[in-house]
């Protein structure tokens, strides 16, 4: 009799602990479940504006209490379109993706709707059924190409002779790309005397930016200018602050006097706006890449059932050679 007390003793003591451990489980996954999961698929780490980008989505999660699963396709959308379907498998609450070209989303996105996932773009727009993802947070392409062209309107208002730009583009077939260059041709298209004699794509990287310097350079064996097709380029127009400061490797390295060349470049980093206040660009139109906050705020709200704006802007602004330079704080990438 006492040994089947001991046995019965012993049962309800192991059901006793398996049922404290059963509920320590069932909190930790209520605990798991009542914090958020973002997937977020970045295209790559191509200059220090992509970088501050990344930091401040990473940074803004954090103080969200927002868990991240983090993505780099190193510049391969089917690197993107992987690690979109690997967060579906995950079941995370949300995904977000800045995606590298502006095709072939609609596929994946049916998979993350199938999957009940809603989707943020984000920094670049893409080609898709509207209804296949909840909305865009990022930059004005457009305004971002009428604003430096504006610059260089002004800059030019009193100058009768034609002006021959160079455009250095960023990656082809992605929406920024598309928008900067139709912003900017929008506004010169007013006055004739604004050309764009050639445009290249320099894919957003400082080395392509250099490469293109050195080709013009080399062609033209001369040190008195820019020139392509023996033409002077009067004004240079790059959509991206890494082209730029490839450019001015390049001119920096065979001393090209380009002191009267217009120069004007789009992000803002803190280089470029150095090189702004020596005298070796003339206008930096902001592309804001601290989007972290507004992320964050635009997932919470989903996850609450909420419907976001179709379409977010982030407040951005120009530099110009004319501006008061003591009155910035450092930019911080």
């Amino acid at each position: 009799m006492m040994k089947n007390k001991k046995s019965v003793l012993i049962i309800l003591s192991i059901l006793l602990v398996a049922g404290l451990a059963g509920c320590k489980k069932k909190a930790v996954q209520t605990e798991q479940k009542d914090r958020l999961i973002l997937g977020f698929s970045q295209i790559g780490s191509e200059s220090a504006w992509r970088t501050r980008n990344t930091q401040s989505i990473m940074e803004a999660a954090e103080e969200n209490n927002i868990q991240i699963i983090f993505d780099d396709a190193q510049q391969k959308q089917e690197n993107q379109l992987k690690a979109i379907r690997s967060f579906i498998v995950y079941q995370v609450d949300v995904i977000a993706f800045v995606p590298i070209v502006e095709d072939g989303w609609d596929n994946v996105l049916t998979e993350a709707q199938e999957a009940g996932i809603p989707v943020i773009v984000v920094d670049r727009q893409i080609n898709a059924d509207p209804s296949l993802y909840a909305g865009f947070l990022g930059e004005n392409g457009l305004e971002e190409g009428r604003r430096a062209a504006r610059f260089l309107v002004n800059k030019c208002k009193n100058t009768n002779s034609t002006i021959n730009i160079l455009e250095m583009s960023g990656t082809e077939n992605s929406s920024v790309v598309r928008e900067r260059a139709k912003g900017f041709r929008e506004v010169i298209a007013e006055d004739p005397k604004f050309k764009i004699i050639h445009s290249e794509d320099g894919d957003f990287l400082r080395s392509r930016g250099k490469e293109i310097g050195e080709n013009l350079i080399n062609n033209t064996l001369r040190k008195d200018g820019l020139f392509f097709n023996g033409q002077r380029i009067d004004a240079v127009y790059s959509h991206n602050d890494s082209m730029t400061l490839g450019l001015l490797d390049s001119i920096e390295q065979y001393g090209v006097n380009t002191k009267n060349t217009i120069m004007i470049s789009v992000d803002a980093e803190q280089k470029s706006i150095d090189a702004l206040v020596a005298g070796k660009l003339n206008c930096v139109v902001e592309c804001n890449p601290n989007l972290g906050p507004m992320l964050m705020s635009l997932v919470k709200q989903i996850a609450a059932g909420e419907t976001i704006p179709r379409i977010t802007y982030n407040t951005e602004t120009v530099f110009t050679e004319d501006d008061d330079f003591s009155l910035y704080t450092p930019r911080g990438y």
